[in-house]
């Protein structure tokens, strides 16, 4: 029997897999719907995003119009969560920067996965000296706190969002090469890898076809738990100045004038603070949901 045959059934059984993959689509789903938690931290963030994407048409105000006789003006009728030092409507400003902090989070993230996961893949199947190579490099980035090189990257680069979202999404690389590395190393010994090295797949192709997908789950994972990273990070950034600039509102730079404050107006740092709190919690609690139910031992 040649050695072709003999892979035969493993490459049938690979096939036979993957025809088995909608109903385990329906079982992760249904999972993830029977995930309280999950449901909650879902239902988070879809409502900040939702304000975010209607803010225009809710925010009751103008978020950087100034009113001069409505400086530091407490919770009321009038102004729901109160004002800022210029008169602002904290409201407006909420609303309105919930688009810079998700968008953020959102396409940080997406510059992280789009450059971390194909190295990673590479070097998990090439190994060897190109492995080495770049698992040194991830590993002198990632000896330096995630925050701290997102500031240098910003200071290189300059004061705005978008600096503010690759010197994010940059920092965040060193994660996703890891990651990948890991699963692509955990399964390209597997059988169905064999089975299609054996019917004399190219390793391109097997590793396309047959090793990414097995990557993806614990991508996705990770994806949406650095998202609730990223939104600090750009919090944080905007809080420095190295983010959003005024008067376009962030939560971060919402922060860093509030600051000032906090004795006569603490409205000022108490609804940012809480939105970021709220919107982390949701990503964080998303995430745990979908790495329980992606987790191949209970699937």
């Amino acid at each position: 029997m040649t050695d072709a045959q003999t892979a035969a059934p493993t490459a049938d059984a690979a096939v036979r897999a993957a025809e088995a993959l909608p109903p385990r689509r329906n079982r992760v789903l249904a999972k993830l719907l029977a995930n309280r938690m999950a449901l909650i931290g879902g239902g988070i963030v879809l409502t900040f995003v939702l304000l975010a994407v209607f803010a225009p048409l809710i925010a009751p105000y103008d978020p950087i119009k100034t009113n001069f006789l409505a400086i530091r003006r407490p919770p009321s009728e009038l102004y729901w969560l109160g004002t800022d030092e210029l008169g602002r409507d904290i409201l407006s400003r909420l609303l309105h920067g919930a688009r810079a902090s998700l968008a953020a989070g959102v396409f940080s993230v997406f510059i992280s996965v789009a450059i971390g996961v194909p190295v990673g893949l590479i070097a998990g199947w090439a190994g060897g000296w190109v492995d080495a190579i770049i698992s040194r490099i991830t590993d002198a980035l990632l000896a330096c706190p995630f925050l701290i090189l997102a500031i240098a990257f910003a200071a290189v680069l300059g004061p705005s969002l978008t600096n503010a979202m690759i010197a994010i999404g940059l920092s965040a690389v060193p994660i996703f090469v890891r990651l990948a590395r890991g699963q692509v190393i955990a399964v390209r010994n597997e059988d169905f890898v064999e089975g299609a090295r054996a019917v004399g797949l190219p390793g391109p192709v097997i590793l396309a076809r047959h090793v990414a997908p097995n990557v993806l789950p614990p991508i996705l994972v990770q994806a949406t738990l650095t998202i609730a990273e990223a939104i600090i990070a750009e919090a944080s950034l905007s809080f420095l100045g190295l983010g959003q600039q005024p008067p376009s509102p962030s939560w971060g730079s919402m922060l860093n004038a509030a600051k000032n404050f906090l004795d006569q107006a603490p409205w000022m740092s108490l609804f940012p603070g809480i939105a970021i709190c709220l919107v982390v919690l949701g990503f964080n609690l998303l995430g745990d949901g979908l790495r329980d139910a992606l987790d191949p031992k209970e699937n």
